[in-house]
This record gives structure tokens, C-alpha cells and sequence, in this order.
């Protein structure tokens, strides 16, 4: 089945208003910018976003944040947004924050038809006994909090149970694909796009360099085409627009490291 689409604008036409969308990336890396680009375009607007934070400002998810078009955040962390910061702590924006181990296993076990798992993680914080704010009240105080979860010893220790996610659709960014829809994650990018992929009902998928079915060896595959509906093909120019969210140039020597 040939799942590659005319452009990104065609691949995101059927995304509702209020839909549940899981984003793979983490910062600027690997992100699906295009397909987010797209997103705005068209004007949707009420999402739940499940993703590992929300982009930066003007960059990735922090566009369709900036014009209010994003209801609920799942995420392991503010980041460096401040307009996440602003309109969560205003009450525009509800946020659920969870421990990043466990949003990443949360997402694998949805795509992978598990509901619920025990961690440790969260343990003995307001993770496991609820009260973390997630939406404020115009006044500062808390509109709505998270409920208490259920804990279990196992082996003398102390666990949560955390839910499978599973999102209407996602969208994530990969280096190679092929027409059936798998998928090759290049380094850094590999993140948490391939849990997003198979968190998401109906997943779509930007790559940077096409090629046929059978091009790719099966033990190179990060993701399989069953987790893919639809592809989309960069042009170079798109593919080669990798922002970098932190550049540090080392004062006593010539050589640069980078940290995205």
C-alpha cells in the first residue's frame, strides 16, 4: 500500500477541532515542523497535545500554542516556553506533567494495547496522591488538580498504576521511510517519536529521504509500517531546517559543542 501524500497541508486535512494529537521530538530535535506548519495553516484549534513538551517559542508546537490553539498539554516539562509558562500558570492552558520515563512507557504501552502498568516512579510525590495543578484559576489558586492514583506493593516495594496513552492522531518526524510506512529514526531524533507513532489511532509522518519498499533492511527499521497511515515527503529545503536550541562555544578553544 503506497501511503505517501500529495503534501502536508492533504496528509492533516481530516485533524478536528479538539482532537488528541501525540507529537514526537524533544526541544527542536525531531520535531515534525512541517506538518505542525500545516496544522496552523488550516486553522485547527481546541487540541489535546500529548508530547514530551511543547516547543519553544515560535518554534514547532510553541506556533500553535502562541495562537491559542492548544487546550491540554500532557508533557514532562515546561521547558524553556514561556508562552507555556505564561498561559499555564494564568489558567489559559490545562497541564498534565508526568515523569518523563513514565509518559515515554505510557505511550508505548497505548501503542502496544497495554492499559494500564505499576512503576515506582511518582511514588510517595503528589504524582501518586494527586493534588498537582492541573489548571489554575484566574486568582492563582487551583481550578483543577490531579486525582490520587492507585498504589500497589509488589516485593516490599511501592507502585503506581499509570495508564496507557492513546491519541486520535500523531505526527512525528523521521531521517528515512519507505511507502509502506516504515520508519528509519536518525540518532537524537529517534526521542520520542516512535512512541508517538504508535500511540496515535491514525499516524502521519514526515521523512526527509524516501525510498521503494524492500530498500530498507528489516534489521535497520525503528518502526514498522503498521503503526503509519500516511507519509510525507521533504523537499531538501524542508529536511535541511534543523533549529538548534542551545549553541555553546567554549571560551578557551576553538572547537563548538552543541546541546539541542
Amino acid at each position: 500500500m503506497d501511503k505517501v501524500r500529495a503534501s502536508a497541508a492533504e496528509a492533516v486535512a481530516d485533524i478536528p477541532d479538539g482532537a488528541s494529537l501525540a507529537v514526537g521530538g524533544f526541544g527542536l530535535s525531531g520535531i515534525p515542523d512541517v506538518l505542525i506548519q500545516a496544522l496552523h495553516t488550516q486553522g485547527t484549534t481546541g487540541l489535546e497535545v500529548v508530547s514530551n513538551n511543547c516547543g519553544v517559542d515560535g518554534r514547532g508546537l510553541g506556533v500553535l500554542l502562541a495562537d491559542g490553539r492548544i487546550a491540554r498539554v500532557t508533557g514532562s516539562y515546561v521547558g524553556e516556553n514561556k508562552e507555556f509558562a505564561r498561559q499555564y500558570l494564568s489558567g489559559e492552558l490545562e497541564v498534565e506533567l508526568v515523569p518523563q520515563g513514565t509518559l515515554a512507557e505510557r505511550l508505548r504501552a497505548g501503542g502496544a494495547g497495554i492499559p494500564a502498568f505499576y512503576t515506582p516512579a511518582g511514588v510517595g510525590t503528589q504524582v501518586a496522591r494527586g493534588g498537582l495543578p492541573w489548571r489554575y484559576a484566574a486568582d492563582g489558586t487551583v481550578a483543577v488538580a490531579s486525582p490520587p492514583k492507585e498504589t500497589r506493593d509488589f516485593a516490599d516495594r511501592t507502585y503506581v498504576l499509570e495508564h496507557g496513552l492513546t491519541t486520535d492522531f500523531a505526527l512525528v518526524r523521521a531521517w528515512r521511510g519507505d511507502r509502506h510506512g516504515n520508519l528509519v529514526f536518525r540518532k537524537s531524533a529517534a526521542n520520542f517519536n516512535p512512541l508517538a507513532a504508535m500511540a496515535g489511532n491514525i499516524t502521519v509522518a514526515e521523512v526527509e529521504e524516501l525510498v521503494e519498499p524492500g530498500a530498507l533492511s528489516p534489521d535497520e527499521i525503528h518502526l514498522p509500517g503498521i503503526f503509519v497511515q500516511r507519509i510525507v515527503v521533504l523537499t531538501p529545503a524542508e529536511a535541511a531546517d534543523k533549529q538548534i536550541e542551545h549553541l555553546s562555544i567554549s571560551a578557551s578553544s576553538t572547537r563548538g559543542t552543541v546541546r539541542a
